[in-house]
């Protein structure tokens, strides 16, 4: 009996769950008006570069080789993840302590630095990461980040051990 649950089903789900997730933050982000911080952007970075892996991988006949590739491959990015998101959620709960503005001001950027690295600049983001600007049922943005990774790092390790190879 084949299962429901292929590989190519899983990774396109997974998939689509991450650029959910980025499109999700973007919206918070442009409906409350909030400036991402550096940990921020580069946790919306490590979604996207998840979102893509598992994509890749979907299209991929899952023979031994592609299985450990993308149990080695998304548990690192996915591991990653979560380090970045606990130090997001240290900084915000005070245990780690850096200075209240993490990166420049747009406005700045764009009046006094040439156009290629006031884009450098902008992808370091701009916000306070200590601020706690938005919750989801009492759970800040890191928060629910950590708690993607984590679930996309069972999810891989899931797939790795229920999916049926291919000869």
């Amino acid at each position: 009996m084949q299962s429901y649950f292929t590989f190519k089903k899983i990774n396109l789900l997974a998939s689509l769950l991450a650029f959910i997730l980025i499109v999700a933050a973007i919206i918070i982000q442009i409906q409350y008006d909030l400036e991402p911080c550096p940990l921020c952007i580069t946790q919306r970075i490590i979604f996207i570069i998840t979102a893509f892996a598992f994509l890749f991988f979907a299209f991929l006949k899952p023979t031994k080789l592609a299985k450990l590739s993308h149990l080695i491959i998304l548990s690192l990015v996915n591991v990653i993840g979560i380090i970045f998101a606990l130090r997001h959620i240290l900084i915000q709960g005070g245990w780690i302590k850096i200075p209240a503005e993490c990166g420049v001001d747009l406005g700045y950027m764009f009046d006094n630095f040439p156009l290629t690295q006031a884009f450098n600049l902008l992808f370091q983001g701009a916000g306070d990461c200590s601020k706690i600007d938005w919750l989801l049922f009492g759970l800040t943005l890191p928060q629910l980040a950590f708690l993607w990774y984590f679930i996309f790092l069972v999810l891989t390790i899931y797939i790795y051990c229920r999916t049926q190879i291919s000869e």
